[in-house]
């Protein structure tokens, strides 16, 4: 018997259980407060701490009067190598990426273009003068209508002012094929991925609830002459995404050379 854990923990530890285990299916309503603090001799405070501490989790959402749910969840396989690998030349990299988990789920997003100043971690990547403007194509992704991740790219006003690139619409062909025909194929990325808590505007775009962390996957891209073209920030929220890197190994391995 756990007499020495606090009680808020109980009720956390004993309904995250039910969950994990199945008793408790995604969509199903919790009981009440008033039947846990029957339950567990509990205040509504005390009661009230350990469905909390269960919503911080993300494993279950407050709605308002009605209580508290299990949270349905349908993580999306993020596959940041994927970006150089676009197959058909009619669908951008994030529908494509979606077709191929093949569940039937619609992608759509929220698109604005905007002329700015750049942006401290994007003036650094891109070896930008004080006065360079860029053009910024600030996406916000959806599946079945929920903020999934952002996608926001950085480019140099100059490269393409008066392209596609501009037009807040879908372009079918992917803004990268655009860079390309403007000259600046993207042929080598740098990946750096950093995890932390999302910042108010991130919270948001994304409609976050209480304790998700994000990973925000930077990717710098250049061209054969290692020129620094395009700074994209993905905000990938952890809870509805599963991480994905695929690598392959020469074999047989290059033999070895030996040193003197």
């Amino acid at each position: 018997m756990r007499t020495n854990t606090p009680i808020y923990q109980r009720v956390a530890d004993d309904l995250r259980a039910e969950i994990a285990d199945g008793t408790r299916p995604p969509g199903s309503q919790l009981p009440t407060e008033a039947e846990l603090q029957e339950k567990y001799a509990a205040t509504r405070y005390t009661v009230r701490q350990g469905l909390a501490a269960l919503v911080n989790e993300g494993l279950i959402v407050s709605r308002r009067p009605l209580g508290h749910f299990v949270r349905d969840i349908h993580p999306m396989i993020y596959r940041p190598q994927q970006e150089f690998r676009q197959k058909a030349p009619n669908l951008d990299i994030f529908t494509q990426l979606l077709e191929d988990e093949g569940n039937g789920r619609q992608p759509s997003q929220d698109i604005q273009v905007s002329i700015v100043r750049p942006p401290a971690t994007v003036k650094e990547r891109l070896n930008l003068d004080d006065e360079e403007l860029l053009a910024a194509r600030l996406r916000t992704r959806y599946i079945d209508g929920e903020p999934y991740n952002i996608n926001d790219s950085y480019v140099r006003l100059s490269f393409v002012q008066g392209s596609e690139f501009m037009s807040p619409e879908d372009v079918a062909r992917g803004t990268n094929q655009v860079l390309a025909d403007l000259g600046k194929p993207l042929v080598r990325a740098l990946d750096e991925i950093y995890v932390r808590m999302p910042r108010p505007e991130e919270v948001t775009r994304l409609k976050l609830g209480p304790g998700t962390p994000v990973a925000e996957h930077i990717v710098t891209t250049f061209t054969f002459d290692d020129e620094p073209v395009q700074v994209t920030i993905n905000i990938v929220p952890g809870d509805r995404h599963v991480i994905i890197f695929e690598r392959t190994r020469e074999w047989p391995p290059a033999e070895s050379v030996e040193t003197k």
